[in-house]
């Protein structure tokens, strides 16, 4: 063998990472879901989703139809709780195992209900992934199915819309109400007596609207004054004060 021929070596391509998407899901109504992420999901050979520790992923349940059977799954599991831990550890952990995915060439679709960057599940698995390519599709938030759902506009012109997470103190969402023209109280849940106290001593129990299950069958819309006892996780407040002649 001559010395030209010992040291020819083959060239070998190296191979290219994956790319990361960040899938909005929509509200619930699966007609919600943008052509653009549907078609993500259809091709996806490797989906990620959040899923409660006691019950079925919502994000994946609005976009099943769409996934299919060969698709690798990566469920998940974050508790529902206020503090930060142990959450951050379960994203720690779906993070890495979505890493060897990227890192082996295979896109990975993750879902999210409503938008993936609006209270979304995916900015903490962004935060984790961004040195790889990543491309997020926006999805329809619950406040905009919310204000759908009572036909009102959520803010308009000049006016001030606040959101406030429910698990806020009174001190704190008080002074939100008052502050702003529009109020969108989020996360209602198991706070929704405290809330709902709170709006009745200022004067917008009357006034305000509640929605459960924005976009779903068993949505429901009410009245403050007239909401269940109980509510959901997926539930919502919505007041407009502003003063707008033209609404």
């Amino acid at each position: 063998m001559g010395l030209a021929e010992k040291h020819q070596y083959k060239w070998i391509k190296p191979m290219s990472l994956g790319r990361l998407y960040g899938v909005g899901t929509g509200p619930g109504d699966a007609q919600l879901v943008t052509r653009r992420a549907w078609s993500l999901v259809e091709a996806a050979t490797v989906i990620a989703y959040p899923a409660p520790d006691n019950g079925v992923s919502f994000a994946r349940s609005i976009v099943a139809d769409a996934i299919s059977c060969d698709a690798i799954e990566i469920p998940m599991v974050v508790p529902m709780r206020s503090g930060r831990m142990p959450a951050q550890s379960i994203y720690d952990q779906g993070a890495e195992v979505i890493k060897t995915h990227l890192d082996a060439g295979r896109d990975v679709v993750v879902l999210c209900e409503g938008d993936p960057l609006f209270y979304g599940s995916f900015m903490y698995l962004l935060a984790r992934l961004r040195d790889y390519e990543v491309e997020i599709i926006p999805g329809i938030t619950s406040m905009t199915a919310c204000a759908a759902a009572v036909a009102h506009p959520l803010v308009a012109r000049n006016d001030i819309l606040t959101i406030l997470p429910a698990p806020l103190d009174d001190t704190t969402l008080e002074a939100g109400i008052k502050a702003a023209e529009a109020i969108v109280i989020i996360k209602v849940g198991r706070h929704l007596a405290r809330v709902r106290s709170l709006f009745e001593r200022l004067g917008y129990a009357e006034t305000a609207r509640y929605v459960s299950h924005a976009s779903l069958s068993h949505q429901t819309c009410h009245k403050l004054s007239d909401a269940p006892d109980d509510a959901p996780y997926f539930s919502m407040i919505i007041l407009y004060k502003g003063d707008d002649p033209w609404l």
